[in-house]
């Protein structure tokens, strides 16, 4: 008899797709392999906020001391929150709106909350997507359209810098520079270096920029939502095309298309840290990254930037976690798996530190000026600072084919992990009509469809606009510790964080380390209450290249602020008309191992008692499928 049976009966489903299914209606499917589960995790983990956002918050945040907060924070929020979601996924083996539906009817709202941050993900950071396919398109170019002031989109008042590193034989002192930037004087090539090079990064008058905000951006004066731009409209439909069709066909194709978007980003960041490191000026790049600022350990921005940093780059709250968590199959040990992705997560940040910052420490040489004032986050580091130091290196079209083929690959890979996500969340609250067979591919058609005709005003003159005010407020640090706060106190309270770990003990044959419960209980909802205090603290006016965006913004973000959140408190009035006896009540097809230990213990005290009772009927039927489980494992 296996052990389930001798310390308590099981009650309820004892595992996914147990069920006959009804005639038409395909089962739920599985991972093909656990490698499947791996690569498709780490796509979705290791993006751009990994490769870039870390460097950038490492440096502006004291340079190596921003690792103990970011540690501090990663084991008591981030692991714990991200095993959580993960957890739940495979238990319930249902997407990131029916897991929290069976778990505890009540927080439905939780799981739908996620999905419209899902959604306002799938539609604004596409963009990136777009805008890299462009890039990468001119990047065959030689030279490259972005390091001269010769095109038709630049203005009297851009103004180019010739690399000594790439142009030695330039730099001579019987060169002759009068064929450069219309400079008369045949004097030694010193004179002119800080009155050229110097001047144009201080007031920003660079070809990149130019070509970012002239040519690419088109931004208007008015930052209206008209006309469209086609051909970055046409970028657009490329980058939904190649996302339609890596997950047409459900986690067969995502399964696969992840061996590459998971896979080839790390060989192409390892070539740029060897091209990097070997640059002159990285030195001075890697320390301004590492030396550590003692005194901005006591600061709290340093902590609050640590916080939404983990939280972000663990893409929690978004209910993906849950959705590919749910492909697992019942017995697999995704604690293990959970950890092992943490750390990779986590060590890729750190040494593409080393790769970006070396190349900014090049092109702070190059330019002769202080690296801090070249450094930037966002859309800023990839398509103007980024693309600016490439240029300064010989072959310079070879190694902007690089970087951008690797932010290609990132970009696509958490992009359409996503977008599965949420055809999958949709096909689980409709199994009858969309497990149907030609059904998978209409859904994921429509939700292609509609986000890219909604994404259409990003292309515009105004659309950076747009892009910001909904990276500001859709997907905004509020929402996000609000969400998350919410999901550990139903697990860890409502729930009971004990029958969780009981679930888990299921799942994995052993529990999990205890201070994880204490996590769930008390000190991960604590710093999301921390940290959301401070957020709500330090909220500033939206502010695009040094221009304040008007009233509309404050007004269209609120509401893309408050959608979400106001999902929570009407599915619970939702659950409270229909079923006020039964909201808290998991459903009976979960499966419960010891339906008589308390939900919630502490200091061996009770805190909350066992709500569910077995009955003979499962008993028999339960214990006959886990002895199978067992024998097959």
């Amino acid at each position: 008899m296996s052990e389930e049976t001798v310390r308590g009966a099981p009650v309820g489903d004892p595992g996914p797709d147990k069920k006959i299914p009804e005639e038409g209606v395909h089962p739920r499917g599985k991972w093909a392999n656990n490698k499947e589960f791996l690569l498709c995790m780490t796509a979705e983990i290791v993006d751009l906020g990994s490769i870039l956002s870390f460097p950038y918050l490492c440096f502006r945040n004291g340079g190596g001391i921003f690792f103990i907060p970011y540690f501090v924070l990663l084991v008591f929020c981030g692991i714990p929150v991200f095993f959580l979601e993960t957890a739940l996924g495979q238990y319930t083996s249902e997407g990131g709106v029916t897991a929290w539906r069976k778990i505890c009817p009540m927080f439905q709202g939780v799981g739908i909350a996620s999905q419209v941050i899902v959604s306002y993900l799938n539609i604004y950071y596409i963009m990136i997507l777009a805008w890299t396919l462009f890039y990468l398109y001119n990047s065959f170019k030689s030279p490259l359209p972005w390091s001269t002031c010769d095109n038709m989109w630049n203005t009297d008042l851009c103004h180019s810098h010739l690399s000594v590193f790439a142009n030695p034989h330039l730099f001579q002192p019987d060169s002759n520079w009068s064929f450069l930037n219309n400079v008369t004087s045949p004097d030694y090539f010193e004179d002119i270096t800080l009155m050229n090079a110097t001047e144009p990064l201080l007031h920003g008058i660079t070809p990149e920029k130019e070509f970012w905000i002239n040519r690419v951006l088109r931004m208007s004066d008015d930052m209206s939502m008209t006309p469209v731009h086609w051909d970055m409209a046409l970028c657009l439909l490329l980058a939904w095309v190649m996302c339609y069709f890596c997950i047409w066909k459900g986690i067969k194709s995502t399964g696969k298309a992840v061996y590459v978007t998971a896979t080839v980003p790390y060989v192409l960041l390892l070539i740029i840290f060897f091209r990097g490191v070997t640059l002159p000026g990285a030195g001075e790049g890697l320390r301004y990254y590492l030396i550590p600022d003692f005194h901005l350990i006591f600061q709290p921005r340093i902590w609050f930037d640590a916080g939404m940093l983990v939280l972000y780059s663990y893409a929690t709250c978004t209910g993906v976690l849950t959705t590919l968590g749910s492909y697992n199959k019942y017995k697999y040990n995704c604690y293990r798996d959970c950890l092992a992705l943490c750390c990779v997560n986590s060590v890729t940040s750190i040494f593409a530190g080393f790769a970006v910052f070396s190349v900014l420490g090049f092109m702070a040489f190059e330019m002769d000026v202080p690296i801090y004032e070249i450094a930037a986050a966002g859309p800023a580091l990839i398509f103007m600072v980024f693309p600016r130091a490439l240029s300064l290196l010989p072959g310079s079209s070879f190694w902007a084919v690089v970087f951008f083929f690797m932010i290609l690959l990132l970009t696509l890979g958490s992009q359409f992990v996503r977008v599965e996500s949420l055809a999958t969340v949709i096909t689980d609250l409709f199994p009858r009509h969309l497990r149907r067979r030609g059904a998978r591919e209409i859904l994921v058609l429509v939700i292609t469809v509609v986000s890219f005709l909604l994404g259409l005003p990003l292309v515009t003159g105004g659309g950076i606009a747009l892009y910001h005010v909904i990276d500001m407020y859709g997907s905004s640090g509020t929402s996000l510790l609000i969400i998350t706060g919410v999901e550990i106190i139903v697990i860890a309270w409502v729930y009971g964080a004990d029958r969780f770990y009981d679930n888990i003990e299921d799942m994995i044959g052993y529990r999990p380390f205890s201070l994880l419960k204490y996590c769930w209980l008390f000190i991960t909802p604590l710093i999301c209450g921390f940290l959301l205090l401070y957020n709500l603290a330090h909220m500033y006016p939206l502010v695009v290249f040094g221009y304040a965006v008007g009233t509309w913004a404050t007004t269209v973000g609120g509401l893309l602020m408050v959608i979400p959140l106001i999902c929570i408190p009407a599915f619970i009035l939702v659950s409270l008309y229909k079923n006020s006896q039964n909201m808290t009540t998991p459903s009976s097809d979960l499966r419960q191992a010891w339906p008589h230990k308390p939900i919630l213990t502490m200091c061996n005290c009770v805190i909350f008692k066992a709500q569910g009772q077995p009955n003979r009927r499962a008993d028999e039927t339960n214990e006959k499928i886990v002895i199978e489980e067992l024998n097959r494992v």
